[in-house]
């Protein structure tokens, strides 16, 4: 009977330091990041719309913008020496689709709310942003993280998608 309570206690224990220790994984770190937001004109369907096609525009122009940039400083540089053509890249979205207004593309310090991605925790804060306001930009929004790369996925390329193994993670850490 003792060896089973002994044997009790040290398989509670190894859950308790393995639940614990998948916890502590989730990260929490603001600096390094650096978010997309886009603002639409107004809260109309069509506006909505158009919000949504400058989203999948300027994503599609990032993606392989921002392929080698390996910090948040990179990131911001690329998207600085690239502002005008992304800005090029809004204003063709929004002729496409016909909208009458026009935008404003910049870099800027915004607070964000909270965002949960798998085991990765931003913060609510100060984030420096890559900001598109459509028009009067009364809308609704989106925003994603646009260094590192978390919201981007290049489906038409898979040859630019990054396969990270938790086990390498852990053995290179040791």
């Amino acid at each position: 009977m003792k060896y089973i309570l002994s044997f009790v206690g040290i398989v509670i224990v190894v859950l308790a330091v393995f639940l614990c220790r998948g916890e502590s994984s989730v990260e929490a770190v603001n600096e390094d990041y650096m978010r997309i937001h886009i603002v639409a004109n107004s809260n109309s369907e069509k506006d909505q719309n158009v919000k949504y096609v400058v989203k999948d525009a300027v994503v599609e122009f990032l993606i392989p913008v921002l392929a080698e940039a390996e910090t948040k400083d990179e990131a911001k540089t690329i998207i600085l020496e690239n502002i005008n053509k992304i800005n090029e890249v809004v204003l063709a979205a929004l002729r496409c689709e016909g909208a009458a207004y026009s935008a404003t593309v910049s870099i800027s310090e915004e607070n964000m709310p909270m965002r949960v991605y798998d085991n990765l925790i931003l913060e609510e804060g100060v984030y420096e942003c890559l900001n598109i306001s459509l028009g009067q930009a009364q809308g609704d929004n989106w925003w994603c993280v646009v260094f590192p790369a978390v919201c981007f996925l290049d489906t038409k390329n898979p040859a630019n998608f990054v396969y990270i193994s938790k086990i390498w993670e852990i053995l290179n850490s040791v």
